[in-house]
Order: structure tokens, then C-alpha cells, then sequence
């Protein structure tokens, strides 16, 4: 892993789908808005996206640790779009700002960290894990 400056950012975006939609998750009865679930997953790939650039060939960083609030409804159609900015390197844990938006309105805001992981250890951990 390079050296990864404080400052870094990073986006990630997607059209909200039906797929996407908090009534497709939980509840037929809730409102066709995106799910908070999905929300986290364009925040996450944002974040990773700011470190892409610093991660040496077999490494990728796998998120331990989220907090958002989520603000604002988005219906299907929309672009969402999730911005993260590192805030603190520790070793191989990173901490981010992260936020969303739906065009010109924010519609999550938290914080966000992930570590640092050699891909290729990563099957033997899980098998002496799992068996």
C-alpha cells in the first residue's frame, strides 16, 4: 500500500432502479424511495474509489465500520451520487467523511471506515474461520 494522503476523495453514482427501492427490501407497504441499505453502498464504493489509486496490485479495503443518517427520500429515476474524503489514515485503517446526493440536494451524510487486505490471504482466513 502507498502512502495515502489525508484529503484523497472519491465518487460513486447509480440511477435509482426498482430494485433499489425500500419496498423491495422490507415492506410492499413502504413508499417507492431508495433504501437506506443502498444509500450505504454508494457512500462505501465512493470511499473505496478515493483509495483505489494508492492500493498496490492484490489489495482492496473491506468496510468495518458505518454511520449515516439518512435524510431525504430519493424516488426511482434519480441520480444518487456518494462522495467520501479521507480524514485519518491508521496503518492499513482508513476513516472517511462520506455523503450523498441526489442532484443538488444532500441526502445522507456519516462517517465510514475500512482496512486495508491482501486479496490473496484473504480465502485462507475464511477457511480456517469457516473449516
Amino acid at each position: 500500500m502507498q502512502s495515502i494522503p489525508l484529503g484523497a476523495t472519491g465518487s460513486f453514482s447509480l440511477v435509482v432502479m426498482p430494485d433499489h427501492l425500500a419496498s423491495r427490501f422490507k415492506d410492499l407497504t413502504l413508499p417507492p424511495v431508495l433504501a437506506t441499505p443502498v444509500m450505504i453502498m454508494v457512500m462505501e464504493n465512493a470511499a473505496l474509489n478515493a483509495i483505489k489509486p494508492y492500493l498496490d496490485a492484490g489489495e482492496s479495503a473491506l468496510g468495518t465500520r458505518v454511520d449515516v443518517r439518512h435524510l431525504a427520500a430519493t424516488p426511482a429515476g434519480r441520480r444518487v451520487t456518494g462522495e467520501a474524503k479521507v480524514t485519518n489514515v491508521d496503518g492499513r485503517r482508513i476513516e472517511f467523511s462520506i455523503r450523498a446526493t441526489d442532484g443538488a440536494r444532500r441526502i445522507g451524510v456519516g462517517t465510514h471506515e475500512r482496512m486495508v487486505i491482501q486479496l490473496s490471504s484473504y480465502p485462507e482466513r475464511l477457511k480456517a474461520k469457516f473449516g
